[in-house]
């Protein structure tokens, strides 16, 4: 009996420690979570305001939430009389590990972060990145989805796109195209630029404004190299640089124009 009742008031002494400890963690583990909840709806409103993405928000949020709640978790922990240091070393531990072992994915996330804020491009936009031309689809955490005018879907890596320079062919709304066109050097210059002028009018796509600039570029061994840049909208690019060659091609054979061939620089006609 006597045992019995020294294990009892063992038994007692341990609520009376540990009752109001276990009852307050249990209390800041409610509130905390009902805090989170709260701070997670301020967080959403922010962003939205803010004008993330929707791929981009849900994201954010559940890695704040994770956040706060391995927050209130420690704080608990420490309430009830845990020792944090031995868990809090295998924690960092595990992160280093998972680091280490993510490290190209991690720089692709970070980018992906970076992208989402600054903003470089949006969906539909025509950018270009290295060799890589297309209109954007999707911009994930880990990587761009872009469409090329092909119909190939390119999937670039975003720690490839910040690290490189990215032109964004709809942030003014236009594009110019660069096309290049030969003339003989005993051809007149300014009758070949009004031929190509007069060509280029008729093509609705074309902008008239800016006005198509047309100038010589350079001097090859064999030819004048010609520099046509008439203004498009990104979505017209492909559709009005195949038109204006064939139109160009058209005209210079309608007039005569004539090209001087690689093997040679005997002058021949080119067709229709």
């Amino acid at each position: 009996m006597d045992k019995i009742q020294e294990y009892l008031e063992i038994g007692i002494d341990k609520i009376v420690f540990f009752a109001p400890r276990i009852i307050g963690a249990a209390l800041i583990l409610w509130i905390g979570f009902k805090v989170i909840k709260r701070i997670l709806k301020l967080i959403d409103t922010a962003l939205k305001r803010m004008n993330i993405s929707d791929t981009m928000r849900p994201f954010l949020s559940s890695i704040i939430s994770v956040l706060l709640k391995i927050a209130i978790l420690f704080i608990v922990i420490s309430i009830l009389g845990a020792d944090l240091s031995g868990f809090v070393a295998i924690l960092a531990a595990i992160s280093f590990a998972v680091g280490l072992s993510l490290q190209g994915s991690l720089g692709n996330f970070a980018s992906g972060i970076l992208i989402m804020f600054l903003k470089p491009y949006q969906i539909d936009d025509w950018i270009q990145v290295g060799e890589s031309f297309g209109k954007v689809q999707e911009i994930g955490i880990f990587n761009t989805i872009v469409t090329t005018p092909g119909n190939k879907v390119l999937i670039i890596p975003n720690a490839k796109i910040t690290d490189d320079v990215v032109a964004n062919y709809s942030k003014k709304g236009l594009i110019r195209l660069e096309i290049g066109v030969t003339m003989p050097y005993n051809e007149d210059f300014p009758k070949v630029k009004k031929i190509i002028e007069d060509t280029l009018n008729p093509i609705e796509k074309i902008l008239d404004t800016p006005v198509p600039e047309i100038g010589i570029e350079n001097f090859d061994s064999h030819n004048i190299l010609i520099a046509v840049r008439p203004y498009v909208k990104p979505d017209d690019f492909w559709e009005v640089t195949f038109v204006a060659h064939q139109e160009i091609k058209r005209a210079f054979s309608e007039h005569n124009i004539k090209v001087a061939y690689s093997e040679g620089v005997e002058l021949g006609s080119i067709g229709v």
